[in-house]
């Protein structure tokens, strides 16, 4: 085989690596950007979402300990990562020794399933149409399928927060965070972006169902929980700076988001909030309840206006503009980690003339 060439999809002579890493990252953006997540389509997250069910239930039936339940949740932690890793391996695996097309299709589908920008836009969209049409109604009860928190007696304006703050945390954890080990997992080998995006996606899940500090799940989510902050502590960051730098006042805007990202006790999700609560002008946070308790959730960003749809339309705009950014920048980066097949290749065509 020529030296330069993809071995990893077996397809011979006709594309480079790098040129493949690109294609099935690109792929997957589109792919999510035109189809998002269809609802008859069978999920990776669902096939997650059944093993994760079951293995909570046999731990909480083995045993009360909370030692033996943390035990029991980092193996369930370690076993989704590499369970996943691995069925997103053997999907392309088998689809490229089919036909190595199909792979590439395989791969770009994968790392689709991943992404989450065409599904938060639909989710924010789902409640805002009832809302402006005058049915705070059904947006309360549309909203109850996006967020933890009660709904049903909500105010127009909490409403609207309550889709924000579902926006800024959501486009670290579905758009950004995703994109972000994609690209790792590019620079890794030209089919690991899906790899890596899905082992990741399997820790976000994990953290979505058992990740909680209330019982059942307080020692059995917790190694989960604490990965889910470890893995997306970076892509959070990253996505806080790319704001930052898009403000034009980037280290004021920075050293703001740290001071204000400190009040909650989320590693992450203060920062991403705070950020968007900054670059908008408004403020998120206050009071929630929850299952019928009462939370007072630190106040972020300063409120210069009121949050209307506009300005949820403003924020999703925010977060199309961080993913197009986001793939810009991992085109380039694949592009240096395989610019040496380029120059093997300029080396042997001169050879040979």
């Amino acid at each position: 085989m020529v030296r330069g060439k993809s071995q990893v999809m077996n397809l011979g002579d006709s594309i480079s690596q790098g040129d493949l890493a690109i294609t099935i990252l690109i792929g997957g953006l589109l792919l999510d950007r035109l189809i998002g997540d269809p609802w008859h389509w069978l999920h990776p997250v669902q096939v997650m979402g059944w093993f994760i069910s079951a293995y909570t239930q046999m731990a909480l039936n083995l045993t009360n300990s909370p030692r033996g339940l943390r035990w029991l949740g980092v193996g369930l932690t370690l076993l989704m990562i590499a369970a996943s890793g691995a069925m997103a391996w053997a999907m392309i695996a088998l689809g490229s020794w089919i036909h190595p097309l199909l792979g590439v299709a395989v791969a770009m589908i994968i790392l689709a399933s991943c992404l989450a920008a065409r599904s938060l836009r639909q989710a924010a969209e789902d409640v805002l149409t009832p809302l402006l049409a005058g049915d705070i109604q059904q947006a309360r009860q549309r909203l109850k399928n996006y967020v933890g928190r009660d709904t049903d007696t909500l105010s127009e304006e909490e409403v609207l927060r309550a889709v924000l703050e579902t926006v800024a945390e959501n486009t670290v954890d579905g758009v950004t965070a995703p994109l972000f080990y994609a690209i790792v997992g590019s620079i890794i080998s030209p089919g690991g972006a899906a790899v890596v995006a899905l082992a990741y996606k399997s820790v976000s899940t994990l953290d979505s169902m058992v990740g909680y500090k209330r019982p059942p799940y307080t020692d059995l989510g917790c190694c989960s929980a604490r990965m889910d902050d470890v893995l997306t502590w970076l892509p959070c960051r990253l996505t806080v700076a790319s704001l930052a730098l898009g403000s034009g006042h980037p280290r004021r805007f920075w050293r703001d988001c740290g001071q204000q990202a400190r009040l909650d006790p989320s590693p992450n999700s203060g920062w991403s909030e705070s950020a968007y609560a900054i670059a908008l002008g408004v403020e998120l946070g206050g009071v929630n309840t929850y299952q019928g308790v009462v939370i007072e959730k630190p106040r972020l960003g300063v409120s210069r206006r009121p949050i209307t749809p506009v300005v949820v339309r403003e924020a999703l705009t925010l977060s199309r503009r961080l993913l197009v950014g986001g793939a810009v920048i991992g085109v380039l980066l694949i592009w240096v980690r395989y610019s040496h097949e380029l120059g093997s290749s300029l080396l042997s065509f001169n050879s040979a003339h």
